[in-house]
């Protein structure tokens, strides 16, 4: 087995995602500002890690125009190079974000690294109910199949020079959810985790799965652990969507930690364990479907978990 450091220099990475020509966006989920803590450099950005070009990693340089903020996970819709982000932050709760390609962006390998600080356009999501109300915080949806209109609010300074993103829009501008975590692009459209919520949600559930349909520009909620949803998982995080149907969860909730694989009609699963209490991360299957890679945190380990999983 071959291995090699992809990207070095950055600060608390999470979730990332993959791009549709074939890198890495690995996600800082940090809001460090230089000189803080011993930091050199400002931390809170996306970096594009290309396996392919070693040379791109010697000096990695931060995507600005996707902003400054406790980043999570990045997906982007290959028809127009839009990027999707997540925000895992409270007080105020994380936002859900989406940075407009400019006109005449063409993605590619090495394309994000080489835009301007302020290229296209950083807004956070704002739903409203089937009556027109706002929706102030995603934990408000008690039931799946809950469908929500979604208009998009610029950003003031994505940098967060002054203050950071999430809190320079207010309640009624925007819609928060808590932990928002996982995201992966399938279906023309971006699956989207909500952890968990707690105290610092008008409501509390046990682990959201949105859909966002960016053609219908709406926003539907697919699974609901806990509370009146889905019993016996919770904290779910990282997140894939299988070529065979459904989506892989990874746990990071209480108790035991667990992969979850949820079908396509809402039926749960379980499909391993780590008996030693540290969190699953980064499930992904391999270009032919018949193996899922995941890890665990604690400890540190890759599996490579063979089907049959067309069953």
């Amino acid at each position: 087995m071959n291995e090699r450091v992809g990207i070095a220099g950055t600060a608390t990475n999470c979730a990332g995602g993959v791009t549709p020509w074939g890198t890495w966006l690995t996600c800082e989920e940090a809001d460090i500002r230089a000189g803080s803590d011993g930091f050199e450099r400002d931390h809170g950005y996306v970096f594009e890690v290309d396996p392919f070009d070693r040379t791109a990693l010697r000096d990695p340089r931060p995507i600005m125009a996707l902003g400054r903020f406790e980043h999570e996970a990045a997906v982007v819709d290959p028809r127009t190079g839009d990027v999707y982000l997540t925000e895992d932050a409270s007080g105020p709760n994380g936002l859900f974000y989406r940075w407009r390609a400019p006109e005449g962006f063409r993605g590619g390998r090495g394309a994000l690294r080489e835009l301007d600080d302020t290229a296209g356009v950083l807004a956070a999501m704002r739903c409203t109910d089937e009556s027109g109300d706002h929706v102030d915080d995603l934990s408000r949806a008690r039931e799946t199949g809950t469908r929500y209109d979604v208009e998009w609010v610029e950003v003031p300074g994505r940098d967060g020079r002054d203050d950071s993103v999430r809190r320079q829009l207010g309640d009624g501008d925007v819609t928060r959810g808590r932990k928002l975590e996982g995201a992966w692009w399938a279906d023309n459209g971006a699956y989207v985790v909500s952890s968990y919520a707690r105290d610092e949600s008008p409501q509390q559930h046990d682990g959201q799965v949105w859909f966002y349909d960016p053609r219908r520009r709406t926003l539907t909620l697919e699974l609901l652990f806990g509370v009146d949803g889905v019993e016996g998982s919770d904290g779910p995080d990282n997140i894939t969507v299988s070529p065979h149907g459904g989506v892989i969860l990874a746990e990071d909730g209480d108790g035991s930690k667990h992969l979850v694989g949820a079908a396509a009609d809402g039926t749960t699963f379980r499909i391993a364990r780590n008996e030693r209490g540290g969190e699953f991360a980064g499930p992904v299957f391999s270009r032919d479907g018949s193996t899922l890679f995941t890890c665990t945190q604690e400890p540190g380990t890759l599996y490579a978990i063979t089907g049959p999983w067309a069953r």
